[in-house]
């Protein structure tokens, strides 16, 4: 696999501005101040994706406690996400990046395994961003199942 640019702990985080759900544009800037984890993931409503966003809708609660927001990207159309979001509860944002261009910024795109062969495809991957808006915390191929759950000892909330 060829090198791609990927995120560490103290790197300013990529801002971003990208149409939510109901298509209101949502901007990292808009979170300066609190910390917030922003996760990748590769499609709205299928096995592993929907496993991880109720983990996290779950978790909200504590998460948002204990001063963290939570924010999910995928490369979906929004009437996709919409769709996702009602179907399953979810009461987080949900951010199209359709033409891949944040999640390449963050490097939660490119190559990567899948059932042994190379291919182009989302990086599941999580990110805590502190309140100045640099990165406290970059995972990059995650398992959608348990994810939450480590995060969450990781954070000690």
């Amino acid at each position: 696999m060829s090198e791609q640019a990927r995120l560490s702990e103290g790197d300013l985080a990529p801002d971003f501005s990208l149409p939510d759900a109901d298509g209101k544009t949502v901007a990292l800037s808009d979170f300066r101040g609190r910390s917030v984890v922003v996760y990748f993931y590769p499609a709205a409503s299928t096995p592993g994706c929907t496993k991880e966003a109720c983990d996290f809708r779950d978790s909200l609660a504590v998460l948002n406690d204990a001063g963290f927001d939570v924010l999910g990207i995928s490369p979906d159309k929004p009437e996709k996400l919409v769709k996702f979001r009602d179907a399953e509860g979810l009461t987080f944002p949900l951010l199209a990046d359709q033409d891949k261009s944040v999640m390449t910024a963050w490097g939660a795109f490119g190559e990567k395994q899948n059932y042994g062969r190379t291919v182009q495809g989302v990086i599941r991957s999580t990110f805590v961003v502190d309140p100045e808006g640099k990165i406290a915390k970059a995972l990059y191929n995650v398992k959608a199942t348990g994810h939450v759950d480590r995060l969450r000892k990781d954070l000690g909330v």
